[in-house]
């Protein structure tokens, strides 16, 4: 695959040919591995990550097309990766433990990742859920295995540690226990109010919540066609504003779960949804322009699109207020990418629900 789609039917023709297919297989490969976990509790979040969270994989895994000819290693990458944050929000969210010492040393696990060199840890070291029967360092092996292929990875250093530093922070401040969340989360963005003037603390937080300036930085990289201005270029196109947009968005939807479950929801500190719709449409405008000094500049506008036809897609939004009246703006905004995304994602959804009916 060594041209990058610069038109939606193509990159959707490709996506459901080839993409989806491959991370299905992947996913399939984790979840066997899944379900040999000996620990009940640490197997659980294991497959449940897996089963209620293959959409991010799947989003994800499209940056690997940025990788050419090595996109099946990109997207092997992806999915481990992804795998991994899932499996420990999972574990996090639903936890025996509210120690973030605890958070902190299961998140090392993503930050070794990233470095072919570190040795794997007792991840679980300060929880009483112990043998995952090498699951977690599994999969941040097959990470390491990818990266050590890239040729100059002193090119996406800086970047990679900057976002994968300040994802940590967001998941060891927002696991705590619950009155201490908003005052951790609000003194980290005070602490740093100067890398995004423009944002709110729960939108910064949202912002540092997102996986996809890893997943090009990457897949770039692995193409062989990284410089350091095209990593500081991705850097500054993807954080804040596209990974922001991201992360709402998948807040949006998940309004009604996140408040049955008791789960913090970044969404929720909007004064009203005309607010909420106003900050979106403003995320939506600042990717736009951030994004166009990046090459393939048609693929990372399909990327932002897509994101925000496939999330107001997604059947959960049937569950909330205004969700209508929002929807129409975000795609008017978005423009006709979306709505082609937005159309055959719910086609998507009705497909695979009518398949396992029958």
């Amino acid at each position: 695959m060594s041209r990058i789609p610069t038109n939606s039917l193509r990159l959707m023709t490709i996506v459901f040919l080839k993409i989806f297919p491959a991370v299905n297989t992947e996913l399939q490969k984790w979840e066997a591995k899944a379900e040999q976990i000996p620990n009940k509790e640490l197997r659980t979040q294991a497959l449940n990550s897996i089963h209620s969270k293959q959409f991010h994989c799947l989003g994800g895994a499209v940056f690997s097309l940025l990788a050419k000819d090595k996109w099946r290693e990109a997207l092997r990458f992806i999915v481990a990766y992804q795998t991994i944050s899932d499996y420990l929000d999972n574990l996090c969210d639903r936890s025996t433990s509210l120690d973030p010492n605890d958070f902190e040393l299961l998140h090392k696990a993503m930050e070794d990742a990233l470095s072919p060199e570190n040795e794997c840890e007792n991840y679980y070291q300060l929880r009483k859920e112990q043998d995952d029967g090498s699951y977690l360092k599994d999969l941040v092996r097959t990470c390491q295995d990818v990266l050590a292929k890239v040729e100059e990875p002193t090119l996406i250093n800086v970047q990679l540690e900057e976002l994968e530093t300040m994802y940590q922070a967001l998941q060891i401040h927002k696991h705590v226990k619950v009155n201490e969340r908003i005052p951790r989360l609000t003194t980290w963005f005070n602490e740093n109010r100067e890398k995004t003037p423009t944002l709110r603390w729960y939108e910064f937080a949202a912002a540092t919540g997102s996986t996809l300036g890893i997943f090009c930085l990457i897949s770039y990289a692995l193409s062989d066609c990284m410089t350091k201005e095209l990593a500081e270029e991705i850097y500054q196109s993807y954080f804040p504003y596209m990974q922001g947009l991201h992360i709402l968005l998948d807040y949006y939807i998940d309004q009604k779960e996140d408040q049955e479950e008791g789960d913090l929801n970044f969404c929720s500190f909007y004064e009203n949804e005309q607010e909420l719709k106003e900050r979106l449409v403003f995320f939506i405008k600042q990717t736009d322009e951030k994004i166009q000094t990046l090459p393939h500049l048609s693929f990372h506008k399909m990327v932002y699109r897509g994101l925000v036809g496939l999330y107001l897609g997604d059947d959960k939004i049937k569950t909330l207020q205004d969700e209508e009246k929002i929807k129409k703006t975000l795609l008017d905004y978005s423009g006709m990418t979306a709505r082609f995304f937005h159309w055959n994602t719910k086609m998507y959804y009705r497909f695979n629900k009518n398949h396992q009916a029958g």
